[in-house]
């Protein structure tokens, strides 16, 4: 299992090439491994790569520029951490 930072972002750069992804494309493998610790801890284990996927799929729909990604990142952390806050309905402005 690769833990280091080196390991991921190796690991990130030969995933991006494998996917066809821009040469140019920048991951910020903190950001993402937080967002990951957020989910599992303040949702489910299991919501860490649901998340990441869903944020990652939601960025590329919007354009997938770094501002896509952070408003994603930004959205799914605090749907995330207001969960355990006492609030059922984090992020639904409906609620």
């Amino acid at each position: 299992m690769t833990d280091t930072p080196s390991e991921l972002d190796d690991w990130a750069a030969r995933l991006t090439t494998a996917l066809g992804l821009p040469a140019d494309t920048v991951i910020d493998v903190a950001t993402v491994l937080d967002l990951a610790r957020d989910a599992a801890h303040n949702v489910a284990r299991p919501a860490a790569p649901l998340t990441t996927y869903l944020v990652g799929y939601a960025a590329g729909l919007a354009g997938g520029t770094e501002a896509d990604v952070a408003r994603a990142v930004a959205i799914a952390t605090e749907l995330a951490t207001g969960a355990t806050a006492g609030d059922p309905n984090p992020g639904d402005p409906t609620a």
